[in-house]
C-alpha cells in the first residue's frame, strides 16, 4: 500500500498510476479516490501519472475523529503534492474534492499547479444565505446529518439514486455503480461521513477562487441535484479568472461515472492545451 503519516498522525491512503506528467485527483464526499478510476485509467493509459489519495476518515486512510475541515483536507493534499514532489500538477476536484483543490490553492498557491479542473464541485459556497439566494437551505443539510445518524447504510442506498440521476424519468440505472457507492460509502468512518456535511456545505471558498490563477475547467451537470448549478459552477466561472465552463445537459451530480467519456475526453483535452 501507498501511504502517507501526515503531521498529526494520520495516514493518508493513495493510488499513484502511470508515469509521465502529474494529475492530481480529489474526491467527493462520501466516497474514495476509487470513485475517479475510470479517469486515471484513460489518463494513466495516455501517458500521464495519476495520482488519487483517500481523504482522511474515507476509504484506506486512518479514521480521526479531528480534521473533517477543508483547511486539514487542503494541507494533507499539500502534505501529499509536497511528499511525492509533485510538480506543474493538473489539480482535479469533484464535489467536495473541488472544495479541498479550491481551498489547498487558497493556502499554499499555485506553485506545484499548472491547471486546475472542477467538476460537479461545491465553490463557492453550498448554504443558502442573504447573499447565496441560490444557495441550498441549512435545514436539508441538517436532514443529511440526520439521515447519517439514524441508519447511514441504508442512507447512502438512497443517496446514490439522485447522485446518479437514477432517479429521473427512463434513467438506465446500474445496480453496481450503486453498490460501489455505498460500499464506497460504508468505508468512510463515522465522524467523517457526519462532520464533512458542515465542511462542505459551510465553508465559504469565495477568497480562494480568486486566488487561483492558472487554467481552470468547470465542469457541471444541469441536473445536478446535489450541487445545484445555479449556485456553484455558474457563480464560480464569474470568480476565477479566464475559467471556461461546459454546462453537461441533463447529467447529474455523479457525472464521472454516468459521463465518464465525455469526462475522460473533456479532461484530456483540457491537459493537452
Amino acid at each position: 500500500m501507498s501511504i502517507l503519516k501526515v503531521k498529526d498522525g494520520t495516514v493518508i491512503f493513495y493510488r499513484d498510476w502511470g508515469d509521465g506528467p502529474a494529475v492530481v485527483f480529489s474526491h467527493g464526499w462520501p466516497l474514495t479516490g476509487d470513485a475517479f478510476e475510470d479517469q486515471m485509467f484513460y489518463l494513466a493509459s495516455r501517458g500521464y501519472r495519476c495520482i488519487a489519495h483517500d481523504r482522511r476518515g474515507h476509504g484506506r486512510s486512518s479514521q480521526p475523529w479531528h480534521g473533517h475541515d477543508l483547511d486539514t483536507y487542503a494541507d494533507d493534499l499539500a502534505e501529499l503534492l509536497n511528499h511525492l514532489d509533485v510538480r506543474d500538477a493538473v489539480l482535479v476536484g469533484h464535489s467536495t474534492g473541488g472544495g479541498e483543490v479550491t481551498r489547498y490553492i487558497g493556502r499554499h498557491g499555485t506553485q506545484r499547479v499548472s491547471k486546475v479542473a472542477l467538476i460537479g464541485a461545491i465553490p463557492p459556497v453550498m448554504v443558502r444565505s442573504e447573499n447565496n439566494p441560490d444557495g441550498t437551505p441549512l435545514e436539508e443539510f441538517d436532514k443529511l446529518r440526520n439521515a447519517v445518524l439514524q441508519d447511514r447504510s441504508q442512507f447512502w442506498k438512497e443517496l446514490a439514486l439522485p447522485f446518479y440521476g437514477y432517479n429521473r424519468p427512463g434513467a438506465k440505472v446500474s445496480e453496481g455503480v450503486r453498490d460501489a457507492f455505498w460500499q464506497q460509502g460504508m468505508m468512510a468512518a463515522f465522524p467523517a461521513a457526519y462532520f464533512c456535511i458542515k465542511a462542505f456545505s459551510e465553508t465559504d471558498l469565495t477568497e480562494d477562487l480568486g486566488r487561483i490563477d492558472v487554467p481552470t475547467l468547470i465542469l457541471h451537470g444541469d441536473d445536478d441535484q446535489i450541487v445545484p448549478i445555479a449556485a456553484s459552477a455558474r457563480r464560480s466561472a464569474k470568480m476565477v479568472r479566464n475559467a471556461v465552463l461546459e454546462v453537461y445537459e441533463g447529467a447529474p451530480h455523479g457525472l464521472c461515472t454516468t459521463h465518464k467519456d465525455r469526462v475522460n475526453q473533456d479532461l484530456l483535452a483540457f491537459i493537452r492545451s
